[in-house]
Formats: structure tokens, C-alpha cells, sequence
């Protein structure tokens, strides 16, 4: 195997977000459903076999030391492979969104090199690499919708039923950091059980970095109400500038103003690449 070309790496809505505590580290405590979308990067892998990691950005440049490069180094390192891999990355997820775009590069990259180096990891080995790249790595690695909580650790998958969605990502990005830093955030939401998601999976709860996020980035607000002068029922996905809502199969949205991006969406029920890794070792 020399190449592996047009390997997806899918985006993810956070269907609710809830900020349950605060640990004694500063880690909060959250609670959410990850939910994977039929939107994505595609990413293209050529062997080499001097050893070098190299990215070639064929859309938007990207910065030069990504999570998609650290996921080959930390598995070229971890598994003392001599080889080493082109990387061209077709970017088209937009960037600081909440949809865990990086995330899911460097799980796609774990994946994809894991399989072009035929090293034959199971996903046990993968994990903790994934981990130490980001909290959100795990998720793609295990490629099942699910029920997340804690600081993102705890991952339990769950099924939920086939829908549409409209994703709205405003000209305006947002950094993670400054909602979590900031003193106005709501830290003691109580909390839930999976079973009262399942009762409204697509109409529970809230995310409890809006209100914040839109004090940050009066995009988030104007997101909302664009797709709400649809008719739509829009809330934020994760802790980036994207919206999203709920959309039936016979909605049909005007063009978003100019520099956002506006795709319409259907959710997955399981990553493309679920079937690159064991789950066993």
C-alpha cells in the first residue's frame, strides 16, 4: 500500500452542552451528546519512506504545527516506524466552529497511518494517543455517536434517530479559552441521564456557553437569528461560533451573507472509517 486518497475526517454538533462543575484542577465538567455529521476534510496519505512528515495544504493554509501532523509524530515516535507520509489535507470544515474539525484530523491521521504503516493497532493502543492530542480525539477514534461527560473521557455510545440539519458558521471564529475564563459562564447545571435525552433528543436541554459566546462574538447572536427568521430553532454547537437547527427534508434556505458558510447536513450513524481499527487486542 502506497496511498490511501479521499480519507474523511467528519465534523460533529454538540446536541446540548452542559457545564456541571469545575474540578480543583480548573478542568470543567461537562455533560453533552456528540452527534457526527456528513460534512468533513478529506485527507490524502502518500507513503514515504525516508522517515519525513510532511503537509501540503490544498485549500486554506493551516498552521504549520497542527493536530494532524502532532497525531503522525506522536504515533511515528510510539510505534518506532522507519516510514513516514505525504499529508494533503483538503480543509473544508471551517476553523474555531465547535465542530471538533482538528479533532477529527488527527483521529483520521491516527487511523490512516495506522493502516499505511500497517502497524495493525487495535483501538486500545490509539486511545491514549488521541487523548493527549485533545479531548475530543477519543470520540472520532470511536466513531459512534455518544453520550459524553466528565472532561470528556467518559464515552458512552448511543443510537439516535435519522435527521437534517442546517449548520451555520458565521465569518467570525471563537477560542475555546476565553468562554471557559470567563466569570459569567453558568458552572452548576444539574445533572442528566440519558434517558431524558432519549425522550427529546433533538429538542433537550441547551448549551451553557452560548450566552457567554455571544457576549464574545456578536456573530453567534446574528447566526441565530438569521436561521430563526427562517423558522428554525437554532442553538450553538460546542464552544466555536457555529449554529445549527433542525431542518426537514423540504426546507430550502436563502444564501447566508457573505463569508459564512452555510451547508445543510445529515447526521451519521457511524464514522466512515469505523472499520480501520480493531476493537480488540
Amino acid at each position: 500500500m502506497k496511498c490511501l486518497h479521499n480519507v474523511p475526517a467528519p465534523a460533529k454538533l454538540n446536541l446540548f452542552l452542559h457545564v456541571t462543575g469545575r474540578r480543583p484542577d480548573g478542568y470543567h465538567l461537562l455533560q453533552s451528546v456528540f452527534m457526527l455529521i456528513d460534512w468533513w476534510d478529506v485527507l490524502h496519505f502518500d507513503l514515504r519512506h525516508d522517515g519525513q512528515l510532511l503537509r501540503q495544504d490544498l485549500t486554506v493554509a493551516l498552521p504549520e504545527d497542527d493536530l494532524c501532523l502532532r497525531a503522525a509524530r506522536a504515533l511515528q515516535a510510539a510505534s518506532g516506524t522507519s516510514l513516514g507520509a505525504l499529508i494533503k489535507m483538503d480543509k473544508r470544515l471551517p476553523a474555531q466552529a465547535g465542530m471538533g474539525g482538528g479533532s477529527s484530523d488527527a483521529a483520521t491521521c491516527l487511523l490512516a497511518l495506522n493502516r499505511l504503516w500497517k502497524l495493525n493497532w487495535p483501538l486500545s493502543r490509539l486511545l491514549p494517543l488521541g487523548l493527549k492530542l485533545g479531548a475530543d480525539v477519543p470520540f472520532f477514534l470511536r466513531g459512534r455517536n455518544a453520550w459524553v461527560q466528565g472532561i470528556g473521557e467518559d464515552i458512552t455510545p448511543i443510537d439516535l434517530p435519522p435527521a437534517r440539519f442546517a449548520v451555520l458558521k458565521p465569518a467570525q471564529g471563537l477560542e475555546t479559552s476565553g468562554i471557559f475564563k470567563s466569570a459569567a459562564l453558568k458552572r452548576d447545571s444539574s445533572t442528566a441521564t440519558i434517558s431524558d435525552f432519549a425522550a427529546q433528543p433533538y429538542a433537550f436541554g441547551r448549551n451553557d456557553l452560548q450566552a457567554v459566546a455571544q457576549g464574545l462574538c456578536p456573530e453567534v447572536s446574528q447566526a441565530l437569528k438569521w436561521l430563526e427568521y427562517q423558522g428554525l430553532q437554532a442553538r450553538m454547537t460546542g464552544s466555536g461560533s457555529a449554529v445549527f437547527a433542525l431542518a426537514g427534508a423540504d426546507v430550502v434556505l436563502p444564501k447566508p451573507p457573505p463569508g459564512w458558510q452555510l451547508q445543510m447536513c445529515s447526521n451519521l450513524e457511524i464514522h466512515p472509517l469505523a472499520g480501520w481499527v480493531s476493537s480488540d487486542d
